[in-house]
């Protein structure tokens, strides 16, 4: 009797998974996080509204969801400004950089990005067999020049660009990623990931024409509109590109449930405006938790703090480590010299409170 016959490029993948999960160290503790905050979710939670619409909608969860999503595409476009024939909507982002790879990059295709950004990315551009070229942070934040040049060096079919970024926070302002764009070398897509644009200031979004077939841009309702749990993301580009995610989609990855969820959020612009306030509130917060434990705050435009530990990875992954035994769920950036620093998510006073209690302990466990 044999096993499956895995391709070559599946067998030659380790089995990884891009982010362990709290809820794995929970399991592995023994007991619940007394705050979650290291996944960038929304402790505001969703607008009521969209609560509403999800608990009329699951009495109708016997039925898919319309496989078009014509409905949340059609609101998207028009809070956009675009057509219909410019959104594609998907799994959440990741479900879409997913199909995205897929369009785009095949075995050995080159493909860049930066050196410690969403590793997710990377996971889908191995999964398909394509090659990836990073390059470095500079001053902790992505290098839009050296990402083109690799680009224009490598003959890249694909680039991936955060901004803001995750996991430092940081942000460029519109006028550099619209130089960006402009730059991309004949034949290159920029992937433009605004996760967080949504909790950006205004001077970080760029204004690029939704049929420029040089970039995509890819947005969720994950994070300023507090629906992690649903998984919704879309895309804006230009129709020709969008039309061929028909071609690879999970046409019924989106339930009803959670189309029906994302239109009511998208609904309720004055709940996402009350939301960007208390990220900035806390934002504000963990700086000041963090200046009073010696430790360096980066700027923000997301909704999480990147603390600078002021020592190298090792002492970081201590002070992360303490963290997490004394119940506070943090991550950190994985790759040298952004793993000096942590990464702690916007959270409310409650959750804050507990960061501020056992920061000093970590940090002493850390250095004694």
């Amino acid at each position: 009797m044999t096993g499956p016959r895995f391709t070559p490029l599946a067998a030659s993948l380790p089995a990884t998974v891009p982010f362990v999960g709290p809820e794995a160290q929970e399991r592995r503790m023994g007991r619940a996080f007394g705050a979650r905050l290291g996944a960038n979710e929304s402790l505001f939670g969703p607008s009521p509204h969209a609560v509403q619409a999800m608990a009329q909608a699951a009495g109708d969860a016997w039925m898919y969801g319309d496989p078009e999503v014509h409905e949340l595409r059609a609101a998207i476009a028009a809070h956009h400004g675009v057509t219909p024939a410019h959104v594609v909507a998907g799994e959440g982002i990741d479900g879409l950089l997913g199909y995205l790879v897929r369009l785009l990059v095949g075995a050995g295709d080159a493909v860049v990005t930066s050196d410690g950004a969403y590793p997710t990315f990377n996971f889908h551009v191995a999964g398909f067999g394509g090659t990836l070229h990073r390059v470095p942070y500079r001053d902790d934040r992505e290098d839009p020049e050296a990402l083109v040049a690799k680009a224009a060096a490598v003959g890249a079919k694909l680039v991936y660009f955060a901004n803001p970024d995750n996991p430092m926070g940081s942000w460029h302002d519109a006028a550099t990623v619209e130089r960006m764009v402009a730059a991309m070398p004949e034949g290159c897509v920029l992937l433009l990931d605004e996760a967080y644009a949504d909790l950006a200031p205004a001077g970080a979004v760029p204004a690029i024409a939704a049929d420029d077939p040089r970039v995509i841009r890819m947005r969720t309702f994950s994070k300023g509109y507090g629906l992690a749990g649903l998984r919704v993301g879309y895309a804006i580009g230009a129709p020709d590109l969008v039309r061929a995610f028909d071609k690879v989609r999970n046409h019924f990855g989106l339930g009803r449930v959670a189309q029906a969820g994302a239109i009511a959020a998208l609904a309720d612009q004055a709940w996402l405006a009350g939301v960007k306030a208390k990220v900035v509130e806390a934002r504000d917060r963990i700086a000041v938790i963090a200046g009073a434990n010696g430790l360096r705050p980066l700027p923000s435009a997301t909704n999480f703090v990147t603390v600078d530990c002021g020592r190298d990875g090792d002492f970081a992954r201590r002070v992360l480590g303490g963290l997490i035994e004394r119940g506070v769920f943090v991550r950190m950036p994985g790759v040298a010299p952004l793993d000096r620093c942590i990464r702690i998510s916007c959270g409310r006073e409650a959750d804050l409170a507990v960061l501020a209690e056992m920061l000093p302990l970590a940090l002493k466990a850390a250095r004694g």
